[in-house]
Parts: structure tokens; sequence; C-alpha cells
């Protein structure tokens, strides 16, 4: 099976990539690197070609308002191309929740994006995962300083970047799902119950406090980004970090 990784240099399409290839499925890269644009669509016609199917892990560079346009023309140009190219199947990567948080831009942007999906005419799959393991340094940086690190105590599902791609390659060389899958890690902790837990673990001497505004998770209302009945990933966090 031939598939085209779009977005496939990055944290989860490289892993995805070499996944498919030690799986024997010929998979094949394509990013910026490799003169691909997706906003302009230049260089996705010959990206496809021949592809069965298609995985389509490219992000925007920005969370703000601007991921709106970033997603409605990079879709766009990808399901005309899949379309003149024939690919049987259309794979996204998106996020636990993002229907259910309006507030932020990128959310908004991200459940754009997989309505454009829906509505394309290719049998598609959604694979929604929880945050990332390898995103808790960023999100700490966001609201810290010399001294503290302010998180809000939103629950979140963290999951390694090595189980989301496992389950990309699952679902890549799967029959189409036309729907939804959420994936998961296996444990639940609060925002910032995660912080003390990473800076304990580096051997950081920054305190956290818990702030119900600080950072672009302090809008999220409830567990919207957990899902208890989700595929669940074997890491737990502790292990990740060791």
């Amino acid at each position: 099976m031939k598939i085209a990784v779009i977005g496939g240099t990055g944290l989860i399409g490289s892993q995805v990539v070499e996944n498919l290839n030690s799986a024997g499925q010929e998979a094949v890269p394509h990013s910026r690197s490799t003169g691909l644009d997706v906003v302009s669509g230049r260089g996705l016609g010959a990206a496809v070609a021949g592809a069965d199917v298609v995985v389509d892990l490219t992000n925007s560079p920005t969370f703000d308002e601007a991921s709106r346009a970033f997603f409605q023309n990079s879709m766009d140009n990808l399901l005309a191309a899949a379309r003149e190219g024939g690919v049987g199947h259309v794979v996204i990567l998106s996020i636990v929740g993002t229907d259910q948080v309006p507030e932020l831009d990128y959310y908004r942007a991200k459940l754009l994006q997989e309505n454009l999906l829906a509505a394309g005419g290719i049998p598609y799959s959604i694979v929604r995962a929880t945050q990332f393991m390898e995103f808790m340094d960023a999100v700490m940086s966001w609201t810290a300083d010399a001294d503290t690190v302010r998180l809000p105590s939103t629950p979140i599902q963290p999951i390694a970047a090595e189980d989301v791609a496992a389950s990309v390659v699952e679902v890549a060389v799967g029959a189409p799902l036309d729907g939804i899958r959420n994936i998961a890690g296996p444990e639940i902790f609060t925002l910032d119950e995660l912080g003390r837990i990473t800076l304990a673990h580096k051997g950081d001497p920054r305190t956290v406090v818990t702030d119900p505004t600080a950072g672009m998770f302090a809008v999220v209302q409830g567990d919207v980004l957990t899902d208890k009945d989700a595929h669940l990933a074997p890491t737990r966090y502790a292990d990740w970090l060791s």
C-alpha cells in the first residue's frame, strides 16, 4: 500500500513514516522541506499521485484566528488533489474535545478541518488525540517566570507521541472509519498537578501556582479534554518522563 504522509517530517509524521515502512508499507514523507506548500497547493498533486492513502499531519504555524485560513486552504487543496489522484482514504490528526472549546480559535479551526474532510466526498478517518506529553514544557513556558509556573487545574489525559503515531498507522492501514476515533493516555491529571510532577522530575525548584486564568487552557470548562472511553494508549507519564 502506498501512503503519502503530508507533514511527514514532524514529531508525529516522522514516526508514522518509519512505522509504516517497517511494517512493509510504502510510506513517502512530504513537507515544506521537500518542496510542498499545502496553503498554496504547490506540489500536492505530485505528492498524492498514485497513493492509496493520504495522511495529513500538517499544522498551522499559529494558534490564533489565522489558523482557520491555514486549515481551510490546506484541506481544500488536499481534497482537490486527492480527488484528482483517485485517493481512496484520507486520514487527519485532530484533538479530543475540539468541538467543546469554542472559545479557542485553534480548536474552532481544527473543527473546521474535520468538517471539510467529512464533507469532502472521499472515505476518511479522523484520529482525535489528547494533549501530547511532549508539549508539557511548552505549556509551562507560556506562563512561567524565574520562580513560578502558573497553571490552571484543567483536567487533561496526556498521551505520548509514539502512541499517537502508532494509532495513526493503525487507522491508515485499516478500512476508512468515515468517522472519529478518540485516543488518550491511560491517566488523567489536572494541568497544575502535571506541572508539579514534571518540575519535580527535572529537579526544577520553581513553584507551580494554581491560577484559573493562566494560559490557553484556562478557558476550558470541565473535563472535555479527557475521554475515559477513548482507545487508551499504554505509556504512563512517569514512564515517559523516565
